[in-house]
C-alpha cells in the first residue's frame, strides 16, 4: 500500500501550478480546479489521488520483477529522474530518446552489447593491440554510446511500464510503448493530453521542485516493491532449504532392525523351528536306548 500523499506538500512543491489558459488542452478540463491570473490551476486533490493509485500499480510491477523505463529529456527533469530512477534500480533515458529504443529494441541490445565488447577488449589486452587511431575511435564510439544507452546496459528485454516526465515532449517515446501495449505512466501538465497514458498524474511538469516531490514519492513505492520481492524471495528459499532437510532426515532415519520387532510369522516360525528340533532330539534318544537294550540281552 502506497503512503499517503499530503495535498500541503504538493501546494508547496507548486505542483498546482498549470500552463496559461491559451495553451490548455480540453481534455485536462478534469483536473483542473480554476484559473487565476491567466494560468489554469490543478486540482491537487485529484493529483494526489493519482499519485496513490499510479505508486501502487508501479510497486507491483516492481515486485513481478520487471523494469520500469523512465524518460526525461527536458534540462529540469534530467538530473532529478536520473537520481531517483537509479536510487530506485531502474533503467532511464535522460538524453536524446534513440528512435526505435522500444520497437526496435534488438537493435539497441546490439548496441548495447558493443560497450561489454570494448570492455573486454581493454580487460584481455586486445585494445592495446589497436592502432593509435583505432583506440580514438573506439573510445569515442562507446563514450557517445555510454552517455545514450549507458543508463539501459542492464535492461535485457522490454520494460514492464514506461514512466514520462512531460508526454508532449516525448511522444516518441509515448507512441513506441503504445504500439507495444506497454503501460505508460506519467505527469500530465494541463497542455497535454491524458488520453495518451494510462495512469495519469496531473501535475506541474516544468518546475523541478513539482517533479522532484512527484519521482522521490514513485521512486519510494517501487523500493517498497523491490523490498517485498526480496522479502518473498527470501521466504521461498528458506521453505524450500527446510522442506528438503526434512526429507533428507527421512531418508537418512535409521529402520528398526528386524528381530527387535518380530511379526507374527516370525513367532511361528520359530516355534515351528523349535518343534522340530525336539521331535529330532526325541527321535535319537530313543534310538540309543533301543541300542542299549540290545546289547544288555
Amino acid at each position: 500500500m502506497a503512503n499517503k500523499v499530503e495535498v500541503k506538500e504538493l501546494l508547496d512543491a507548486g505542483v498546482h501550478f498549470g500552463h496559461l489558459t491559451r495553451r490548455w488542452n480540453p481534455n485536462m478540463a478534469p483536473y483542473i480546479y480554476m484559473e487565476r491570473n491567466g494560468i489554469h490551476i490543478i486540482n491537487l486533490y485529484k493529483s494526489a489521488a493519482k499519485m496513490q493509485e499510479a505508486a501502487e500499480a508501479l510497486s507491483k510491477i516492481a515486485a513481478s520483477g520487471r523494469k520500469i523505463l523512465f524518460v526525461a529529456t527536458k534540462k529540469q527533469a534530467k538530473e532529478i529522474v536520473s537520481e531517483e530512477a537509479s536510487r530506485a534500480n531502474m533503467p532511464y533515458i535522460t538524453e536524446r530518446w534513440p528512435g526505435g529504443m522500444l520497437t526496435n529494441f534488438v537493435t539497441i541490445r546490439k548496441a548495447v552489447k558493443k560497450m561489454a565488447s570494448v570492455d573486454r577488449m581493454k580487460k584481455d589486452g586486445t585494445f592495446n593491440s589497436l592502432s593509435k587511431k583505432e583506440r580514438l575511435q573506439v573510445d569515442r564510439m562507446r563514450a557517445k554510446l555510454e552517455k545514450n544507452l549507458g543508463s539501459i546496459a542492464d535492461m535485457t528485454r522490454l520494460p514492464g511500464a514506461l514512466f514520462v516526465v512531460d508526454i508532449t515532449r516525448e511522444h516518441i517515446a509515448i507512441k513506441e510503448a503504445q504500439k507495444l501495449n506497454i503501460p505508460i505512466f506519467a505527469m500530465v501538465d494541463t497542455n497535454s493530453d491524458p488520453r495518451e497514458v494510462d495512469y495519469v498524474i496531473p501535475a506541474n511538469d516544468d518546475a523541478s521542485k513539482s517533479i522532484q516531490k512527484v519521482m522521490s514519492y514513485v521512486a519510494d513505492s517501487i523500493v517498497d516493491g523491490l523490498t517485498e520481492r526480496k522479502a518473498d524471495k527470501e521466504a521461498k528459499k528458506e521453505q524450500k532449504a527446510t522442506a528438503k532437510k526434512e526429507q533428507t532426515e527421512k531418508v537418512e532415519a535409521p529402520k528398526p532392525a528386524t528381530g527387535e520387532v518380530p511379526s507374527k510369522d516370525d513367532e511361528d516360525k520359530k516355534a515351528m523351528k523349535e518343534a522340530k528340533k525336539d521331535v529330532k532330539l526325541e527321535s535319537k534318544s530313543e534310538t540309543l536306548e533301543k541300542a542299549d537294550s540290545k546289547e544288555d540281552k
